[in-house]
């Protein structure tokens, strides 16, 4: 939105998504609101779609700042603690073609639909359940409710909840009637959300909105056209961004004071953590993590050449044979560190990220597919791998730093100058989902596990799949190309549903879903991670850790999901002796999804290689994910335990390898990998444990 002089005289904000999620964020926004004086600060609205009274109880149980006003039932009621609103004047305007009976009666008869639990229901709000339904489902619903005479508003959100409200019934008009009743001018309100259901309070003439990084697609997409503003953090944290772009906060926030030890107890009830995996980060770790961070640049450094990122130093590793091609810009290597570097301003890593990104874009083939890598010394383009088969990942993970570097640079030129090859690698790659169902096909070992036997849905690829289709959208916005951006973003939104409908077996039937193969045999049993692999013919119950961290880092699977992958991953050990195993358990030789081609190099053996190795790029991103759940003391002994993985070394200490043995714990290949270290780097950042970085609020 246009940047107005005016200022904020009221914030209303999205619970669920957007200020909940991670309770160490709530609690940061809760000390920065508190404190701003009371005679300045904006007016605290809650827009949820939970009952008043239950909104009442969770704010005080989650220590979130207390309420000016509370709109509950996605804008169908109002709570004013002081009674200074006559409420039931709002709650008038909701009678006409109103009669919760009838639509009760409706309801009951759609298949496939759920009731939602109480806490969300209210005489003007008939709230369920209905999984993956698209426009033509919802249109033939309300002209069935039409013909039954009445007037309702259908406000479906996250493909799964939809909530029957009356016409004038949602966050936006409730928002502009509590403007009206206190005379303020929509121009002097900030909003923030995170789905479709908050869309309508960004649509109000005048107001000005926060959109949090992890925002669902649908709320993009209804905000295609407005210049909100996107912070780059999740939940609360970016909320508290955004108050701070609006001078709401103030821009150099106070230092963090301590929290209690016992913080995460009441976060993670039902699970305990020993001592140890809890305890406090003392001096002697912070100056390791501090050593780490300071090796870990001068090992990302190494890598940096006139073509942009090499995949690991080329003055520190000897290579002989099918190892030549180590002497390249891999591009998932090299995209995954512009990803993980991207908040660095330091001339040399940015103009690297930009030379990674030049060089791979002008290597683009004609029918759009992203080369596998260049050769530094001679410019050398490599389509495909072991036994001719390409590289799906190195289209998808190009989309994905192309929108980290435009977003953060601002260089609209270097868009415009590389839209037509982006558009031929999205077409390439959308060219791979050969039955139009949302995911992609790979082949086997079509990325970065290429000596490793997955193929057709695979988790990894599926969840690089829907963030690339986000993030093209985003660039389509910036370009002001708003009705194809709203295509990808709308389709990314069906996407992940079909990553989770699919990765995530459950013994619940939905009437209106097609049975394949696959659900039949998932009818088995349900499970506590998304799976590692879907085919025609059957699936893989295996853990690909790296699929599942991703796929919360990206936001394709919600906090609850992520908290019940987490118990399993650290409940199995992926993060012992070090983090992180990438795939749990490990492939045996005899069992069905055994290679024989795993012995080549004996790469593959059980806990080598791909084949549950420890890696610490995933590492990096584990530290982040469990950060991200709200565990920051378990995060940061996890990045503990990362910083002394990385000093292990085969030949001398902070090497950086590519990979570490999963029993024993002993660094493998090569040394000095690009994407070891920036993994390492964006975790120190993340957790403001990084030198010179001072922990704030």
């Amino acid at each position: 939105m246009t940047e107005s002089s005016s200022a904020i005289r009221l914030f209303c904000s999205d619970l669920d998504g957007t200020l909940l999620g991670n309770p160490e964020a709530a609690q940061r926004l809760r000390r920065a609101w508190d404190a701003l004086p009371v005679t300045t600060r904006p007016r605290l609205v809650y827009a949820t779609g939970r009952s008043c009274a239950d909104t009442r109880g969770l704010v005080a149980g989650q220590q979130l700042p207390a309420a000016d006003y509370i709109i509950g039932g996605v804008g169908t009621e109002i709570f004013d603690p002081r009674g200074e609103l006559k409420v039931e004047d709002f709650a008038a305007q909701f009678g006409e073609g109103w009669d919760l009976g009838k639509i009760e009666a409706i309801m009951r008869t759609v298949p496939g639909i759920e009731r939602q639990p109480p806490e969300f229901l209210h005489p003007y709000k008939s709230s369920w359940y209905w999984e993956r339904v698209d426009r033509a489902q919802l249109a033939a619903l309300e002209q069935q409710l039409r013909e039954a005479g009445l007037s309702v508003n259908l406000v479906y959100s996250s493909l799964r909840h939809l909530d029957v409200l009356p016409r004038r019934g949602n966050k936006g008009n409730a928002v502009q009637w509590l403007c009206q009743q206190l005379g303020l001018p929509l121009g002097e309100v900030l909003v923030a959300g995170d789905t479709g259901n908050d869309s309508s309070m960004f649509l109000l003439p005048g107001v000005r909105g926060i959109v949090v990084e992890n925002a669902q697609p649908e709320l993009f997409e209804a905000v295609v056209k407005l210049p909100v503003y996107v912070s780059r953090q999740v939940m609360a944290d970016g909320v508290i961004e955004g108050l701070r772009h609006f001078g709401v906060l103030p821009a150099t926030p106070p230092p963090r004071s301590p929290l209690p030890r016992d913080r995460e107890r009441g976060t993670w009830r039902g699970m305990r953590f020993e001592s140890e995996a809890l305890k406090s980060v003392s001096a002697t770790d912070r100056e390791l993590i501090g050593t780490g961070y300071a090796k870990a640049l001068e090992a990302l450094r190494r890598n940096i050449t006139p073509l942009g990122f090499s995949a690991c130093s080329m003055a520190d590793n000897v290579v002989t044979g099918t190892d030549v091609n180590y002497r390249s810009i891999w591009a998932r290597d090299g995209c995954f560190t512009i990803v993980q570097t991207i908040e660095m301003d330091d001339p040399d890593i940015r103009e690297a990220q930009k030379r990674t990104l030049l060089t791979l874009l002008e290597a683009i083939a004609p029918n759009g597919q992203v080369p596998a890598n260049v050769r530094i010394d001679d410019r050398t383009r490599e389509y495909c791998g072991v036994g001719g088969i390409c590289s799906i990942d190195s289209g998808l993970w190009l989309i994905v730093a192309v929108y980290h570097y435009v977003t953060h640079t601002g260089d609209m030129e270097f868009l415009e100058q590389h839209a037509g090859v982006l558009q031929r690698a999205m077409d390439w790659l959308s060219a791979h989902d050969s039955n139009n169902d949302g995911l992609i096909e790979i082949p086997e070992a079509g990325d970065w596990t290429d000596l490793f036997g997955r193929s057709y849905n695979v988790l990894y690829d599926e969840v690089l799949w829907y963030r690339a289709n986000v993030c093209y959208g985003r660039l389509l916005e910036y370009r002001q190309d708003f009705d194809r951006a709203a295509d990808y973003l709308r389709w990314s939104q069906h996407i992940a549903g079909r990553i989770k409908a699919s990765f995530w077996p459950t013994t619940r039937v939905e009437p209106t879903a097609l049975v394949t193969f696959a659900d039949r045999q998932a009818s088995l049993g349900d499970t506590q991670y998304l799976l590692a692999e879907i085919t025609p013919f059957g699936f893989n119950w295996r853990c690909d850790v790296l699929g599942n961290v991703l796929a919360f880092l990206t936001n394709v699977i919600d906090v609850d999901r992520a908290r019940t992958a987490f118990r399993f991953m650290w409940g199995v050990g992926v993060s012992s002796p070090y983090p992180v195993a990438n795939l749990y358990p490990a492939v045996q030789s005899g069992d069905p999804d055994w290679r024989a081609y795993y012995t080549v190099n004996l790469l593959n053996l059980p806990h080598h290689y791909h084949n549950g190795g420890i890696w610490p790029f995933i590492g990096g991103l584990w530290v982040r994910f469990i950060n991200r759940l709200g565990l920051h003391s378990l995060a940061c002994n996890e990045l503990v335990k990362l910083a002394e993985l990385n000093r292990l070394g085969k030949s001398e200490e902070w090497e950086f390898n590519e990979w570490v043995h999963g029993q024993t714990g002993r660094a493998m290949g090569k040394s000095y990998q690009a994407w070891s270290a920036a993994a390492y780097l964006r975790a120190c950042q993340e957790l403001q444990l990084a030198p010179g970085v001072a922990e704030h609020e």
